[in-house]
């Protein structure tokens, strides 16, 4: 009886610092991402937009994207996939709209996937509200 129960707490321990590892990635991705996403957001918002803004904003999705391929990798072992491919359709969306010029329709993307980020890190906290 005593070796199942130091079984059981050894195996609660690792899954709360499992828990806790993730949490942590995630909120730091989550975050640099947020902050990525910010730059942008005031580039694009520029209404007198020169050829420079421009190469600013497609060079800033480029960066977005490297940073969520090397982000995607790792969340990808404990977070539900179709989150994350919401995340890319987004990027995607954000450099369609910015490789045909039409740099108005690059913030809306942006906030939405400014706000499946934000669910994303909502989603995988350890809470009464996520266990039931």
């Amino acid at each position: 009886m005593k070796k199942e129960l130091i079984i059981c707490v050894l195996i609660i321990v690792l899954i709360i610092i499992s828990n806790i590892v993730t949490q942590n990635y995630t909120k730091e991705c989550v975050a640099q991402m947020h902050q990525k996403l910010e730059v942008l957001r005031e580039i694009s918002l520029n209404e007198d937009m020169n050829e420079t803004d421009k190469e600013n904003v497609s060079n800033n999705i480029q960066n977005i994207e490297n940073a969520w391929n090397g982000f995607q990798e790792k969340l990808a072992y404990y977070i539900e996939h179709d989150e994350l491919e919401k995340v890319e359709t987004q990027i995607w969306a954000m450099k369609g709209f910015s490789e045909i010029g039409k740099y108005d329709e690059v913030v809306p993307e942006l906030e939405e996937c400014v706000f499946i980020l934000e669910h994303i890190q909502d989603k995988t906290k350890l809470n009464v509200k996520n266990i039931f």
